[in-house]
């Protein structure tokens, strides 16, 4: 029985010999290999990190976009015992060394030019790295550093190895163990420096396998990997759950390509974050914007119809023949034809996960016809532990626990689970693993929540950030934030206002979206921050705002939560400069930290403030960017009256 991923790999190359396991496209061209191919290619790349010296427990890292090649490095390193520790290709170049020391990488295999410098330029401080083996050769013609290889001399010596020892690989393959190390993943670091999550090969098939049976998936999916091979998410269903049924993995040109490959491949199963979701839907409005009188009036009549009638059909619940036939128009004249424009019309199942979808975003795909779910989990479950069940799809809940998964509310509301895929440990910290799992095997998510009256899942927020206004008002900040960024021209926002008397926010303007609509109105700008400064702009987002004020009023829990003054930042929020995760995560405490100046504005009645930020641009160079910002305060009606509890 197979029970290491490298077992599964040799197990598909039997049963599926023949079958596409992965494609990719390159130079404009699809390229294809089968399960029997890729048995081979990885035995060869086994074979040569064993002929430069890697064995059992060594650290391989692996950074660079989407590539079969690098898929097959995963496999290559269990195979011989060794673990691999995949990096962010988009990690600056402290950040790769800082994972490359802790984790001390023996050897490393890259995509192209840009990571190999990244790597030799962090070399000194990681002494224990001997090796940086590289897949493109292009641009690296005249590098000498003798710790280089390309991969393909790597498999060449690999060829030779296996040669010279033809038991080799299958003994190593053969030798694996369930709970052996399968993979170290570095958690994206929201309150701090990240960690290096150990997860064994028994709880990431076991995760993989239980939530493939969960939804029915078998060997003839397809499905795009383009999310980030460091991220949790990508490594569970574009790789371990691949392995466990046999689909095939379609690798992308690149990331400027993402939308377009996505409807030439047309997979029956996708999985983005909502940061994704929220860009196609930014994408969607601009085209109707610039659509004709004719579309853009089918376009709202029948979003109208689908927001109504789309989810209801979907779940196969009771609507009448009318009104099936009115969202069946609309499916032939406006639904059909937008799925099919966004690569989405074979899509069986949908996922989003890695932070809370706002429930208006959700419900506008699913009123589209896009079988999209939630689920929940983390990097120290391998993530699916919640899944929304067929036919009872909540657009506030996460789901149910999938099979051996036990969950319970602790302590201030924090979720707890207890799941085959839970971590080992933190990679030399045994105090952070004592925090995060309990004796008995409990681990605390950190999150907020609590079950419905249906037994599904309600994530409220980080349970760090859940407040109270100075007035007891609760304030759950991320339930704020995704209701504005339902809206197109808002990419990101961050709302303060625990133990203040009320909800302030910053927002960043989505510059796609922003620029075209003043482009259409004739406003000149010459860069974001000229943009983000308009006042017309900020009338465009105040409007934005008091919609979202609007729905709060109508909850009265949330009510008092409104939020009251707005200050549209002059830069994006950025990774590179620490504001966001490599997963686009909010760094909440370090944005309050340091924008420091302009959260007291907030609070303080002024109408401007004045800021100086560091930013870094994209050769990694720093520059400094001075503004003075206006803040702006929002008339609010009164709210709702709260009525007492029924005796």
């Amino acid at each position: 029985m197979a029970e290491t991923l490298p077992q599964l790999m040799l197990r598909n190359a039997e049963m599926f010999g023949a079958r596409p396991a992965y494609r990719e496209k390159e130079f404009g061209i699809w390229q294809s290999w089968s399960w029997a191919q890729v048995a081979t290619e990885v035995r060869a790349m086994a074979c040569g990190l064993a002929a430069i010296g890697v064995v059992k427990g060594d650290r391989v890292a692996i950074v660079g976009d989407n590539r079969p090649q690098l898929y097959w490095a995963f496999a290559a390193a269990q195979a011989i015992g060794a673990i691999p520790v995949p990096m962010y290709q988009d990690a600056v170049t402290d950040e790769l060394g800082q994972v490359l020391a802790h984790a001390e990488v023996k050897a490393a295999i890259a995509e192209d030019q840009e990571q190999v410098d990244k790597l030799l330029a962090v070399r000194a401080q990681c002494p224990v790295l001997e090796r940086v083996v590289h897949e493109d050769t292009r641009g690296l013609r005249n590098y000498r550093d003798p710790c280089l290889m390309s991969l393909a001399m790597l498999m060449q010596q690999g060829a030779a190895f296996h040669a010279a020892n033809p038991r080799f690989f299958a003994d190593a393959v053969a030798a694996g163990a369930p709970d052996d190390v399968s993979v170290m993943l570095y958690t994206s670091g929201t309150t701090g420096r990240s960690k290096g999550v150990m997860l064994s090969h028994r709880g990431v098939i076991e995760t993989a396998r239980n939530s493939a049976v969960f939804e029915g998936l078998n060997e003839k999916e397809d499905i795009l990997a383009y999310l980030p091979m460091a991220w949790v998410g990508d490594h569970t269903f574009s790789y371990a759950q691949h392995m466990v049924c046999g689909f095939c993995v379609n690798c992308p040109e690149s990331g400027e390509t993402v939308l377009i490959d996505l409807k030439e491949i047309g997979p029956s199963y996708f999985f983005a974050p909502p940061r994704i979701w929220e860009s196609i839907l930014t994408t969607v409005t601009i085209r109707i914007e610039d659509a004709g009188w004719l579309k853009r009036h089918l376009y709202g009549a029948f979003m109208k119809v689908a927001r109504r009638y789309g989810a209801p059909i979907m779940d196969g619940a009771r609507v009448g023949t009318a009104a099936r036939a009115l969202y069946g128009l609309g499916d032939l004249l406006v639904y059909g034809p937008l799925r099919n424009a966004l690569g989405l019309s074979r899509v069986q199942l949908a996922y989003t996960a890695g932070e809370a979808m706002g429930p208006d975003t959700f419900t506008f795909y699913r009123s589209l016809g896009i079988r999209i779910k939630q689920l929940y989990g983390m990097t120290e479950t391998c993530v699916p532990t919640f899944i929304q069940p067929n036919g009872h799809i909540k657009p506030d809940t996460v789901g149910v626990p999938i099979a051996g998964v036990e969950a319970k509310i602790g302590a201030g509301n924090e979720i707890l689970v207890r799941c085959p895929g839970m971590l080992i440990g933190y990679y030399k910290n045994e105090a952070a693993t004592a925090e995060i799992k309990s004796a008995d095997g409990w681990v605390h998510t950190g999150d907020a929540g609590f079950f419905d009256a249906d037994g599904q899942l309600k994530v409220i927020d980080r349970a760090r950030d859940v407040g109270r206004l100075s007035d007891g008002t609760l304030f759950a900040p991320k339930y704020i934030e995704n209701k504005l960024k339902f809206f197109p021209q808002i990419r990101e926002a961050v709302a303060f206002g625990d133990q203040r008397d009320y909800v302030a926010a910053f927002i960043n303007i989505d510059l796609t979206a922003v620029g075209h609509w003043a482009e259409r109105r004739g406003l000149a700008y010459g860069s974001y921050q000229e943009l983000a400064a308009k006042p017309e702009v900020y009338d465009l987002i105040a409007g934005c705002v008091a919609q979202v004020n609007a729905d709060l009023s109508q909850d009265a829990e949330l009510a008092g939560a409104r939020i009251r003054r707005i200050l549209i930042l002059h830069k994006e929020l950025d990774a590179d400069d620490g504001e966001l995760t490599r997963t686009r995560k909010v760094r909440r405490g370090f944005i309050s930290e340091r924008y420091a100046s302009l959260v007291d504005g907030l609070y303080s009645g002024a109408d401007r403030a004045r800021i100086e930020t560091e930013v870094t641009f994209e050769d990694g160079r720093k520059g400094r960017i001075d503004a003075d910002l206006e803040i702006r305060t929002l008339e609010l009606q009164p709210a709702i009256e709260r009525r007492p509890a029924a005796a």
